[in-house]
């Protein structure tokens, strides 16, 4: 066990507490409504935004140990993992939605994980499903040369658990006092659960899914009685802005997201923080926010070029990559 895993963030040195930047665009100001952007995506060049708050606080229970985690064709998670065990010098191994991936050449994100030395384990589709049962994970476990199962750290996919919750708090914590609204976009609901946690009583967190399927809500109350015995602080969902489930897109979010980038300088993440700046600007249109509303957008990560752009050639196997499952992302 070196200190490294002990104390990542002495090593790795991340940009906390993350910048709050002032947003100026009429869409908001015209109603009297004014945005922040919380620039989570700028805490770590290789662990950004939430999964830098989820990762870290698992790494330290792993305590060293080979770290196991799940995800699709493109997850980011299965990235930030990866890269945490290069930077700090722990064993991989990523299990890998598909095993029809196995025979094909790995795209960018994939490639990206083998090359900071995560081990990939490519499982059928029916199997992926049922990871979460006891007899199933015991399988995929046994299935490790050179690692005692026991010895194995499991980090759910997309990275959601009480640690990682609690680890969110930090950000609520941030942006006390500084928003009357937070906004984040939610994959599997840790960042949301934890967020809404750290907030202080006279601010409400709002979640955007990305997902389809109405999971979510359930799924944040699970991770808050983990992480802090029961429910806390002042939440909602707003499950209308999935844009028809996992990296689906269509011309007008492509069309506002690359209009709002270039009015700000931002390269929009289209999976998750596209989503989410639109649906804000709708509900102001819609007057869900009274004037001299401030809200804080959570940009919880950045276009790394890994992801295929809409219209690419993998982009629709992407979209069909589960995208009703919880943590597609």
């Amino acid at each position: 066990m070196s200190r490294r895993t002990l104390a990542p963030r002495a090593t790795l040195r991340p940009r906390l507490p993350s910048p709050l930047q002032p947003v100026e665009d009429e869409r908001f100001s015209r109603h009297g409504v004014r945005l922040l952007l919380k620039r989570d995506d700028l805490i770590h060049p290789d662990l950004p935004g939430n999964k830098w708050r989820k990762l870290v606080p698992n790494l330290r229970v792993a305590a060293g140990r080979p770290v196991l985690t799940f995800g699709g064709a493109y997850s980011n998670h299965l990235r930030a993992t990866a890269a945490a065990g290069r930077l700090l010098g722990f064993p991989t191994i990523g299990v890998v939605r598909g095993d029809e991936l196995a025979a094909r050449p790995l795209n960018p994100s994939l490639a990206r994980c083998a090359a900071d030395g995560m081990r990939l384990l490519f499982v059928d589709r029916t199997t992926y499903r049922a990871k979460d049962a006891p007899q199933v994970r015991a399988r995929i476990l046994a299935t490790l040369e050179g690692a005692a199962p026991h010895d194995v750290y499991v980090v759910p996919e997309g990275g959601s658990n009480g640690p990682a919750a609690a680890g969110c708090a930090d950000l609520g914590r941030e942006l006390r006092g500084l928003a009357d609204v937070v906004a984040v976009a939610c994959g599997t609901g840790g960042t949301l659960a934890g967020l809404a946690a750290g907030l202080d009583g006279n601010q409400r967190a709002v979640g955007f899914p990305v997902l389809k399927g109405g999971f979510l809500s359930a799924a944040v109350r699970a991770l808050q009685d983990e992480a802090f015995g029961g429910p806390v602080g002042n939440w909602s969902l707003e499950e209308r802005f999935d844009f028809g489930g996992y990296a689906r897109t269509t011309p007008a979010l492509e069309r506002f997201a690359a209009d709002f980038g270039a009015r700000h300088e931002l390269r929009v993440e289209r999976v998750y923080v596209a989503k989410l700046l639109y649906g804000l600007a709708e509900m102001t249109a819609e007057g869900a926010f009274p004037r001299g509303t401030t809200i804080a957008a959570v940009v919880t990560g950045h276009d790394d070029g890994t992801t295929p752009a809409a219209g690419h050639e993998d982009s629709a196997a992407l979209q069909a990559d589960d995208s009703t499952a919880p943590g597609a992302g």
